[in-house]
């Protein structure tokens, strides 16, 4: 009983092993999006930055930067009260 569904298992892995290689973009081909036209269109006008990646990082996903910084304190924080001495 094993031997088949382990034969059906490869056929499916296969498949879709082979379904994702015909549809990846050649090497080197960069993935545009009309989101990424819009950064570069509106970044300096909507967030007054000259810098597209800044105007992203901080204005735009300003949200998403800010729990990214909550999660890296709350580790760093856990890190420190993990290996710290305790006093006698």
């Amino acid at each position: 009983m094993k031997k088949p569904i382990f034969i059906l298992a490869f056929i499916f892995f296969a498949a879709f092993m082979f379904m994702a290689a015909i549809d990846m973009r050649p090497f080197g081909e960069p993935a545009r999006s009309e989101m990424d036209d819009y950064f570069i269109e509106n970044a300096q006008v909507q967030a007054s930055s000259n810098n597209v990646v800044t105007s992203i990082v901080f204005d735009y996903r300003g949200f998403d930067t800010l729990g990214e910084g909550t999660v890296l304190f709350t580790a760093v924080i856990g890190i420190v009260a993990l290996f710290r001495e305790v006093a006698k």
